[in-house]
């Protein structure tokens, strides 16, 4: 990996009765490291996106793991020439990741994981499986597995809903859900498995773990990315797809030619906006 500034992420399900407690210590920290990037807390978890020196995230890493709650935590590692977040921001929230449904609780009750070379494996053996995208509409349209079924949706609160379209004959069988780190498919699993879909596997890391362990095999297009590297490709690399500044959808680059594509102004997709309006 190159780059000077180190990008880390990562994510744990676990009771926090002291939610509230553990925001400014995070913050102090956080500043007086040079760090920026986002914190979210719940009752539930806790999920973060930092980036900086390397001295900096490690000795953050030191200072997460001073709390056993939160000890061994999985992190991705990436390298940017740049700080890719504006701020420094610790958020308490109903949840890490919403889903709108305070039953399901990982933490509790989840689907088992796949690593990614055993999902590779599957997918060299042609296994009879369902590949199952649990991102968002816009996610998608960039990047995702080959033969991946796409529910269509604007927001992971629609997900719920939206397996009711997967017809019966799959409940049956094997399904490998992935999304991008793997979140929230630890909420996304276990709604499935309490629809009656029998074998519901999650991969392990999500795409990005895919990319670091396994690269481009099966993978079509890049990884939407929250920040403001926008999308990386299988390397890791930070792509040529922009983000429009009004509505926040991701422009590829021929996106970027058209002439409803005004940098700062508008895109493409304000413009079907404008339509439905």
């Amino acid at each position: 990996m190159t780059g000077q500034v180190l990008n880390i992420a990562g994510y744990r399900f676990i009771d926090l009765h002291d939610r509230d407690e553990l925001r400014d210590p995070f913050m102090e920290r956080c500043s007086a490291l040079g760090l920026k990037g986002t914190i979210l807390l719940s009752p539930n978890g806790i999920n973060f996106f930092l980036a900086g020196s390397e001295e900096s995230v490690s000795e953050f890493i030191q200072y997460l793991e001073s709390d056993r709650r939160f000890s061994g935590i999985p992190i991705k590692f990436s390298r940017t020439d740049y700080q890719p977040f504006r701020r420094m921001l610790v958020k308490r929230k109903n949840e890490i990741i919403s889903l709108g449904d305070s039953e399901i609780k990982p933490s509790e009750f989840t689907g088992p994981y796949i690593k990614p070379i055993e999902f590779k494996h599957l997918m060299d053996v042609e296994e009879d499986i369902l590949v199952l995208d649990t991102r968002n509409d816009y996610e998608t349209r960039i990047g995702s597995f080959e033969g991946s079924l796409e529910l269509g949706i604007s927001s992971f609160r629609d997900f719920p809903n939206a397996i009711a379209s997967i017809p019966e004959k799959y409940k049956s069988k094997t399904v490998v859900m992935y999304c991008t780190g793997g979140i929230r498919c630890e909420k996304a699993s276990a709604v499935m498995m309490n629809a009656g879909f029998e074998d519901v596997k999650q991969l392990e890391g999500g795409i990005l773990g895919y990319f670091k362990e396994c690269g481009g095999s099966y993978w079509d297009g890049d990884c939407f990315v929250f920040d403001q590297r926008v999308a990386v490709d299988p390397d890791l690399t930070e792509t040529e797809i922009q983000m429009c500044f009004k509505c926040r959808e991701p422009l590829s680059v021929e996106e970027q030619k058209s002439e409803n594509y005004v940098i700062g102004e508008h895109c493409p997709y304000c413009a079907e906006i404008s339509k439905v309006a």
